[in-house]
């Protein structure tokens, strides 16, 4: 693995971690952790695709987040990235990694030859966060960053709330996840500065593959569901038995529908 290095239009320093060689998968990850919470993914697609992923700015180690957070930012990050690769790009998103996927595919389409985009947590008829997210950034802002990620699991991506209870009950991951606190509040209400609605999309002909958990939470499928309707030129693939972090898993089974989908976009 080697870091590929790129200056944004802000000459912010942007970071990716290049591995494999082949057809160019440029990855955008999800919220909670960096580039290296697909570690598992990439190890299973490196011996067919050079897979880059890109280190989300507000993810990047010692990263310094300027508040409000804008998805704008994140999409002209990506399409600096994607402008040092050649031809082909697949542009690879999870989670909100696959809502900046979008939006930089809108900012830039002729750059990415197709989108993969892993249940995106678009404002299709309602914001994501919302008064959850204003209860969060409380949280943070006066110095609770476990209870912040807490009211995220529960109350914004609406897992069970039992699941997160098991969750928040390992010291160990109730440390990863405050960590990562100030930057997944930010991206939240990233999201929800959108504002609700995809028609911008109806338009974006860029071939996309949008992968879906079965158990994942309902609110995700149906945004999905509603991304599938708008764009002119989307397919839905649904990975049994996995809810919404099938990157750590069934990483083989995320990284099986990727390489299906780079198969329905890229040149014999």
């Amino acid at each position: 693995m080697t870091e590929l290095l790129a200056s944004s239009g802000d000459d912010h320093p942007i970071i990716a971690l290049d591995d494999g060689s082949g057809p160019n998968l440029l990855v955008a990850h999800p919220g909670g952790g960096d580039a290296t919470t697909w570690d598992s993914v990439t190890r299973c697609l490196t011996d067919d695709f050079r897979v880059v992923r890109l280190h989300r700015r507000i993810y990047a180690p010692g990263a310094d987040i300027a508040l409000p957070h804008s998805m704008a930012v994140e999409a002209a990050d990506i399409v600096t990235v994607a402008e040092l690769l050649d031809s082909p790009v697949l542009l690879v998103g999870h989670s909100s990694g696959a809502v900046a996927a979008l939006e930089a595919a809108l900012l830039e389409p002729s750059v990415f030859a197709g989108l993969i985009l892993y249940e995106p947590p678009m404002s299709t008829r309602e914001l994501v966060a919302g008064a959850a997210g204003v209860r969060a950034r409380a949280a943070l802002d006066t110095g609770d960053p476990i209870e912040a990620m807490r009211i995220h699991m529960r109350d914004i991506v609406r897992m069970p709330a039992s699941t997160v209870d098991a969750m928040f009950a390992d010291q160990h991951v109730q440390a990863t996840l405050a960590a990562y606190a100030t930057a997944q509040i930010a991206d939240n209400e990233s999201i929800d500065a959108l504002g609700a609605g995809i028609d911008r999309f109806a338009e974006l002909e860029t071939a996309t593959t949008l992968i879906e958990g079965d158990l994942s939470p309902a609110h995700l499928r149906e945004r999905l569901a509603d991304l599938g309707a708008t764009l002119p030129n989307a397919r839905i693939v649904t990975l049994p038995g996995q809810g919404h972090i099938a990157h750590l898993t069934a990483p083989d089974l995320l990284a099986a529908a990727i390489r299906d989908a780079a198969v329905h976009v890229l040149p014999a």
